[in-house]
């Protein structure tokens, strides 16, 4: 299992920093985020060390994003929130501050405040078909 000895994350998956604990396994760990957007907000990661969604071993992600579901269902259950947001960020320009790939789980209330969304702006359909044929060319199988 991979580790990086500066990672916050990684010193709390080892013991070495506290945390209010949700849930663990063998690949995963989720608990409460100390910063909450909202009550409720938790974060789910894996317990190898990734930087991002660009570096992480698909089992892993696939483990975490499992465990990301099973919070997000206890969340509703024990809040019932209106929604629920699963936000993954990657690089400093998505807004990733700690370098250990996670999610939030975020409960979501109507008038809450926070703010995700976006309004939707019809693109360019050429555009758009240009683009997608760019990623797809890059799409491995």
């Amino acid at each position: 299992m991979s580790h990086d000895p500066n990672c916050i994350f990684c010193k709390i998956v080892a013991g070495a920093l506290p945390c209010t604990k949700l849930y663990e396994d063998a690949a995963t760990l989720a608990f409460m985020d100390i910063n909450p957007l909202n009550p409720g907000h938790a974060l789910a990661i894996p317990k190898s060390h990734a930087k991002d969604v660009f570096a992480i071993e698909e089992e892993a992600i696939a483990a975490t994003v499992k465990t990301a579901r099973k919070v997000a269902r206890a969340a509703r259950a024990a809040l019932s929130p209106a929604g629920v947001n699963l936000l993954q960020s990657s690089g400093p320009a998505a807004g990733q501050s700690v370098f250990h790939l996670h999610f939030h789980i975020i409960p979501r209330h109507t008038g809450d405040g926070l703010r995700f969304n976006w309004t939707p702006v019809p693109g360019d359909m050429a555009e758009i078909g240009r683009v997608a044929a760019l990623i797809r060319a890059k799409i491995e199988a």
